[in-house]
């Protein structure tokens, strides 16, 4: 008999989940409809991908009834994957941007693919295509929710989710820190330079204070985002 699970509720329903990171719960992604549901804020059948075996794994820990997908999230349907019209495609980048598992390449004015074997079939690519070139298609027809995907499918998807959400926190600090030094180098450019007028000197003064406000608020979020980062520690 195994020691029961003594992780916090929404780590366990968190794990019993698809991992399509695709927000038809409502939810920007699995992990916080997990958390909603360990609070009581959210049903266990509002995730169309995981089907009625996923509602049932759900009730299961929560002690609650299995129930039908609600409606509202969607509807419970084969696995599709999706597909770029390559010679369509303008390569505009912005359904790698959608992609929450980092499942397609490219550049910007390139070609881009979709790398099926990563795909989780959420969607989230296909309403910013300006060119309308995305297409789901079923690859697992006849089969749905849990039987259509894999427990080592989901764990994989959610690495991938994890590491873009660590990747894409990076490059916007690294981004507001590079920010953040420009205004100081323009502000001490500002600082050094010759005697000026008093209409200038007013003028200097209200770029200095907009530059410095830049700065302050940049501090801020840098010690917010530690702030955020130790409480998830």
């Amino acid at each position: 008999m195994s020691p029961p699970d003594t992780r916090p509720l929404a780590d366990q329903l968190e794990d019993l989940l698809p991992q399509t990171q695709c927000t038809k719960c409502g939810y920007p992604a699995c992990r916080p409809y997990a958390e909603a549901m360990a609070e009581g804020r959210a049903e266990h059948n509002q995730c169309p991908p995981g089907g009625s075996e996923g509602v049932a794994r759900l009730a299961r820990l929560l002690g609650k009834p299995v129930i039908p997908i609600n409606p509202d999230n969607g509807i419970v349907r084969a696995r599709p994957v999706a597909l770029i019209d390559e010679q369509l495609c303008i390569g505009c980048t912005l359904c790698i941007q959608a992609c929450p598992v980092d499942a397609i390449v490219g550049a910007a004015k390139q070609m881009h693919t979709v790398v099926t074997e990563l795909c989780t079939g959420c969607d989230l690519c296909v309403a910013p295509c300006p060119v309308d070139c995305i297409a789901m298609v079923e690859v697992t027809p006849g089969k749905t929710g849990w039987d259509a995907w894999s427990q080592q499918q989901a764990d994989a998807a959610r690495e991938r989710h994890d590491f873009r959400t660590l990747r894409l926190q990076r490059e916007k600090e690294e981004n507001d820190a590079r920010l953040a030094a420009k205004a100081a180098a323009k502000l001490q450019a500002m600082q050094d330079e010759p005697a000026l007028s008093e209409e200038e000197k007013t003028e200097q003064a209200r770029k200095k204070a907009i530059i410095q406000a830049a700065i302050e608020r940049a501090r801020l979020k840098k010690e917010q985002a530690e702030q955020d980062k130790k409480g998830k520690q």
